[in-house]
């Protein structure tokens, strides 16, 4: 018996090579991440800043409303 010759088209190869996909690094999904992370620790952090920031300006705005001139905080000496 005689082996079958398999067709080929002019210009392809006996053996082609599977194409490889190219390696996927998981590097730009961590820089995401890590970006992510940072934007948020900001957005938190800025948060924290103004609700202190409010918070005191409505204590001085109670005291003040209620009629007294001595408002200051006074802060105890270290």
């Amino acid at each position: 018996m005689s082996k079958p010759e398999s067709r080929s088209e002019p210009g392809e190869e006996r053996n082609p090579r599977p194409k490889r996909q190219p390696e996927r690094h998981s590097g730009g999904d961590r820089r995401g991440a890590i970006a992510g992370l940072i934007i948020a620790v900001l957005i938190l952090g800025v948060g924290w800043w103004l609700a202190r920031d409010l918070t005191a300006a409505s204590r001085m705005q109670d005291c003040l409303m209620s009629g007294r001139s001595n408002c200051n905080v006074i802060e105890p000496a270290r």
